[in-house]
Order: structure tokens, then C-alpha cells, then sequence
């Protein structure tokens, strides 16, 4: 059975939850989606404890100052993404596209070298469980649209504004 710890985080859209498996995040969502999370992860890791951790790590030190405007401070954060190779492959795109920017799904499946994958590279991001820190708000619709994103379109809205992206 994989150990797993939690901490949470107060944040302007809602109260953050951090998964970690030993020093790496591997998921990260708001806990009024916990369910969702908790699904993702037994997909994972079948069988899991959770344990809850007040240790305030590093990486709330670093979401809250990407909240508070310092938008490089989560680039740095380990995380530990399972998934299949090609997810992997994705979710590595999405970590490179810079703050305040956004791409379509079919501008990454072009940048992985599969450019007609754009439903796959859809998947993939649907399948993201590390919210913000593997940035799947920053993938838009070919017509620039905001599309489903997991947490929630308003937080997929604030957060481009908080980047400082025109939505």
C-alpha cells in the first residue's frame, strides 16, 4: 500500500489540497473536488493511505507566492506525474508553456511531433492531476476559447488573469 501525505492551502479560489508521494507532489486539485482526486489516484496507485500533514512544505511557500503574483515561484516544483509516456510527455509540454501565455491543444500536439493528436493531447489534460503546477489552464480552445477544465472554468479564468492573460 503507497503512503501518501496531504496538506491544504487557503487560496483565492478555494482551499488548495496537496498530495505528495514522498517529496514530490502527485496530484494537486481543490478540495471541493476531492472525489475526482481521490479516483485519479486509486487509477494510480490502486491501492493508498492518506495521511494529513501540517508540515507547511516548500511547495505552499511556493503556491502562495505564485498567488501573490510571483508567477515563476512554482516552475521549480518536483513532481511525480505517472501516467502513461505519452501523458507524461504532455504534461512536461504544459510545465514549459510560460506564465501568462496560452496554447491549443493542437499547437502541443504539434510540438510533441503528432500533430493530428490533439484529441489525445485533450485526454492527457483531462487526465492532469496536478492542477496549476502543471499548468492544463493555459490550454485553450484552436478558436482561443476557455474549455472544460477540471477545477472549474472560473478558476481556470481567474487564474489566466491572475497571469496576466486577456480572456
Amino acid at each position: 500500500m503507497t503512503e501518501l501525505y496531504t496538506e491544504t492551502l487557503d487560496s483565492p479560489i478555494g482551499q488548495i489540497v496537496i498530495v505528495y508521494a514522498g517529496d514530490k507532489v502527485c496530484a494537486l486539485d481543490y478540495a471541493d473536488y476531492t472525489e475526482r482526486t481521490n479516483q485519479l489516484l486509486q487509477r494510480r496507485y490502486q491501492k493508498f493511505q492518506s495521511r494529513k500533514v501540517s508540515r507547511k512544505s516548500g511547495v505552499t511557500k511556493q503556491l502562495k507566492a505564485y498567488l501573490a503574483g510571483e508567477l515563476d515561484a512554482i516552475d521549480t516544483i518536483a513532481v511525480d506525474l505517472g501516467g502513461t509516456s505519452f501523458q507524461q510527455r504532455v504534461w512536461t509540454a504544459l510545465r514549459g508553456i510560460p506564465s501568462g501565455t496560452t496554447r491549443t491543444y493542437s499547437e502541443v500536439a504539434t510540438q510533441l511531433g503528432t500533430p493530428r493528436a490533439y484529441r489525445t493531447v485533450d485526454a492527457a489534460n483531462a487526465l492532469n492531476g496536478i492542477a496549476i503546477i502543471v499548468p492544463c489552464h493555459r490550454l485553450v480552445s484552436a478558436n482561443g476559447a476557455l474549455t472544460g477544465y477540471a477545477g472549474g472554468l472560473e478558476r481556470t479564468e481567474w487564474l489566466l488573469r491572475h497571469e496576466g492573460c486577456h480572456v
